[in-house]
């Protein structure tokens, strides 16, 4: 049995794209370093490196983006294709877990 079809991506520009594709990279290095959610200080220390170069990489599709003369973000697109690409799962990784029932 095939597992359910993803819904399409919404049309994006080329920048948009990069700039959904960077975001989430930033998105899952934070989640590896959450201090509430790794175990370790090795593989923390990592994502934090890569942590630079990425952050990097995201200012430079929005730079991209205002140089083109593109001055707004289209939130409702950009939202559709984060849902699409996993954005919410992804986010939860940044929150401090509820506590555990006790």
């Amino acid at each position: 049995m095939l597992p359910p079809e993803l819904p399409p991506l919404p049309a994006l520009t080329r920048a948009e794209g990069d700039l959904i594709d960077r975001y989430l990279e930033v998105i899952d290095l934070l989640g590896r370093i959450n201090p509430a959610r790794c175990d370790g200080t090795y593989s923390s220390l990592r994502a934090a490196q890569a942590l630079v170069g990425r952050a990097t990489a995201l200012r430079d599709a929005l730079t991209v983006m205002h140089d083109r003369g593109e001055s707004e973000l289209h939130a409702a697109t950009l939202t559709r294709a984060l849902r699409v690409l996993g954005g919410e799962r992804r986010t939860r990784l940044l929150t401090v877990p509820a506590p555990p029932d006790i």
